[in-house]
């Protein structure tokens, strides 16, 4: 008896935002490791332990559920990099790059997941995705446009929209690649790296 109450303890029914994070936990992982269209709905229900209906309970569709993958990966994106209000993008910059970096190495199957939306067939995800790297594009753009520094220049360049996005699309390659372990960069070094290319981009 002792020894059921036991598994049963183990076995606790988990609260319904719990559930949630577990299937979104298994689906960054399955999404990280294949394709969209090789990711079967079933996979995640017999990882997760639970029901296909379950599943289909808090995710509809598979669209569903992937969309609500790559949602969750921006909002903690962003959340970890949001511009602290009245700090030079210069004194930002490092530490902003820290905790980013440190989300890329402690959520790798989700960033990975993340970026790998833009491949998918489906075109809603794919607008999911777009929708979040516009979201990445309009905090950075924020942070610019209130710094005493960067400011002023960037209003007067038509250019520094564009600018971003191609950082943050050099930024994304250059972390996928640091989670392959090449080309053996420390997290110092890859913060280093961005740092200074968007500063060059900035400045130039």
């Amino acid at each position: 008896m002792a020894a059921n109450d036991g598994e049963q303890r183990t076995r606790r029914r988990l609260s319904t935002a719990e559930r949630r994070e577990q299937l979104l936990s298994v689906g960054a992982r399955l999404f990280s490791e294949s394709p969209y269209d090789d990711v079967w709905i079933e996979q995640v229900a017999e990882i997760a332990g639970v029901s296909r209906g379950l599943l289909y309970h808090y995710f509809p569709t598979k669209r569903d559920f992937f969309a609500a993958v790559v949602e969750r990966e921006s909002e903690r994106m962003l959340r970890m990099t949001a511009a602290v209000p009245g700090v030079p993008v210069r004194e930002q910059l490092t530490a902003g790059l820290d905790a980013y970096l440190e989300y890329v190495r402690t959520h790798a199957h989700g960033y990975r997941a993340f970026h790998r939306a833009d491949a998918a067939g489906d075109q809603a995800v794919r607008r999911v995705y777009r929708r979040a790297l516009a979201a990445q594009e309009r905090q950075i753009l924020a942070a610019l446009a209130a710094d005493p520094e960067f400011g002023a220049l960037a209003g007067q360049r038509a250019d520094t929209e564009l600018a971003v996005r191609g950082w943050l699309a050099f930024t994304t390659a250059v972390c996928l690649e640091w989670l392959r372990g090449g080309p053996g960069l420390t997290r110092e070094q890859v913060r280093d790296l961005c740092a200074r290319a968007l500063l060059g981009v900035l400045t130039s």
